[in-house]
């Protein structure tokens, strides 16, 4: 069995290295102590999350009560942390520093050139917005490509498994500017940041983030890499706005025939092949985003599509065999279950041809 990600980043040697850390930025710091407490019984089985933040409520216990000699501390490790220490860090001025904002957010400037304080700022972003957000603008401008980084990454709406701010799914627009100055970073860890922000936006405000996209398109390279991956939830959604914006224009000349699947009742843990043949009639190539929608059966009972790419490209008129193979097999984020699925062929955004197909129990 693979080993899960709590045990990879949080094994007690690690605790260990941390805490010898800490001894030497703060000689009465009790070592030993602070690592019984932290892997006691119950460490094992803790998830994630759970021992991050038990690590942290343990550090309140042997780092000063005063925050701001505290935060002095953790700021002066950065430069050697490499591990689970790295969310820790920046978890530690969430918990305890929302009434010290003058020391807390210089603090997740710093924290994050380790890591991350992208989950830990989220706090302060829903406690007073507008303030939150000053500290973004200059971060946005910082020397340094993580902070930079963080400046995006903080403020956007949906970051998985960060706390939601509903103010900014609401009203995005004081994202905005953050969004203008990075979109030419030298650095792609930071416009992937960019492209990441404007995708969550486009989930509640398409409109505005298409406006935004047709603005930036064409200026660079890489401008144009940001809006091809900021509108990506808006292509598997078939948007003709984000479809002709790439230049897929609508498939009325294109048709779908022949649609065959290798078996009508596929196994779970088992691989399907489909294939079809893709007739383009216009007499000038064009350019093709062709994709497949399963509609997965849930343990409910009921369905829900999940959209795959099969690929982008430019064809010239006449006949195109395309082949395609999909697994059942259970992973992480999916695990399959017996019944009717709906298979859909979808070309520039329109449902061309369907099939359906009954999964059966291994």
């Amino acid at each position: 069995m693979p080993e899960k990600l709590k045990d990879i980043l949080f094994p007690p040697e690690k605790v260990k290295k941390f805490a010898e850390m800490l001894q030497i930025a703060y000689p009465p710091f009790e070592a030993e102590k602070f690592v019984a407490a932290v892997c006691d019984k119950k460490w094992p089985e803790r998830e994630l999350k759970e021992k991050m933040r038990h690590t942290t409520l343990c550090l309140r216990k042997f780092l000063p009560a005063d925050f701001h000699q505290a935060v002095e501390i953790l700021q002066a490790i950065v430069p050697k942390v490499e591990g689970f220490e790295t969310i820790v860090l920046p978890d530690y001025v969430e918990v305890y520093g929302q009434d010290h904002w003058d020391i807390s957010l210089p603090a997740l400037g710093v924290l994050t050139k380790c890591g991350t304080s992208e989950f830990a700022i989220r706090p302060f972003l829903n406690k007073d917005l507008k303030k939150a957000m000053e500290f973004m603008y200059r971060w946005a401008e910082n020397e340094d490509y993580r902070v930079r980084r963080f400046a995006s990454e903080g403020c956007r709406p949906r970051l998985p498994w960060g706390a939601g701010v509903p103010a900014l799914k609401k009203d995005p627009s004081p994202i905005i500017p953050i969004l203008e100055m990075l979109k030419n970073d030298p650095e792609l860890f930071v416009r992937k940041s960019v492209a990441n922000n404007l995708n969550d936006i486009s989930k509640d405000h398409p409109n505005l983030v298409l406006d935004l996209c047709e603005r930036w398109h064409g200026k660079s390279e890489g401008t144009d890499w940001i809006i091809k991956h900021a509108c990506r939830t808006l292509l598997k959604q078939g948007n003709k706005r984000a479809m002709l914006l790439f230049g897929f224009a609508t498939p009325d000349k294109i048709k779908i025939e022949n649609l065959k699947l290798s078996t009508s009742s596929p196994k779970v843990g088992e691989k399907l092949l489909f294939s079809f043949d893709l007739e383009l009639n216009s007499a000038a190539n064009q350019k093709v985003r062709l994709e497949y929608i399963l509609h997965f059966v849930k343990s409910s009972g009921k369905t829900s599509p999940k959209v795959f790419q099969i690929r982008e490209s430019e064809l010239k008129k006449g006949i195109h065999r395309v082949e395609k193979q999909h697994s059942f097999a259970n992973v992480s984020t999916r695990k399959h279950f017996p019944g009717e699925h709906k298979l859909q062929i979808v070309v520039n955004g329109e449902v061309k041809a369907e099939a359906t197909l009954n999964l059966l129990q291994a």
